[in-house]
């Protein structure tokens, strides 16, 4: 908008053209940032899964839960063994007495996905 000159009767739609272009760009930036925080995020915990018979490992998937013109949900789930997770995660009781160790796969993988996307949306709200 620099090089444009805009008389003053046009000022305000001139302002508003930017700013929706504006934010239409950002929007466009930040649905790219989560599609790909969550493809990342399904990596490392299908990477980080454990894999008695691979089946719970291979079954790791991300899917566009809703998309708006504004707004974007992704989730993370495993569709082959969901009923596995919170057992695998956090541990559970064995039948004989005793109990299995957690081995914290998808806490880890969240966070570190939650931090990424906080670095990203940063990067692509100030236009960088």
């Amino acid at each position: 908008m620099a090089d444009k000159k805009v008389p003053l009767d046009g000022l305000a739609e001139a302002i508003a053209a930017e700013l929706a272009a504006y934010t239409q760009e950002v929007t466009d930036g930040v649905k790219d940032a989560v599609k790909e925080t969550a493809k990342e995020c399904r990596e490392r915990i299908q990477r980080d899964s454990p894999a008695l018979t691979g089946s719970y490992r291979k079954g790791w998937t991300a899917k566009v839960a809703y998309e708006g013109q504004e707004d974007l949900r992704v989730t993370v789930y495993n569709r082959t063994d969901p009923q596995l997770t919170h057992l695998l995660e956090h541990g559970h009781a064995k039948v004989g007495g005793g109990r299995v160790a957690g081995k914290s796969h998808i806490g880890p993988a969240a966070q570190d996905a939650e931090d990424k996307l906080l670095r990203k949306v940063k990067v692509v709200v100030k236009g960088g």
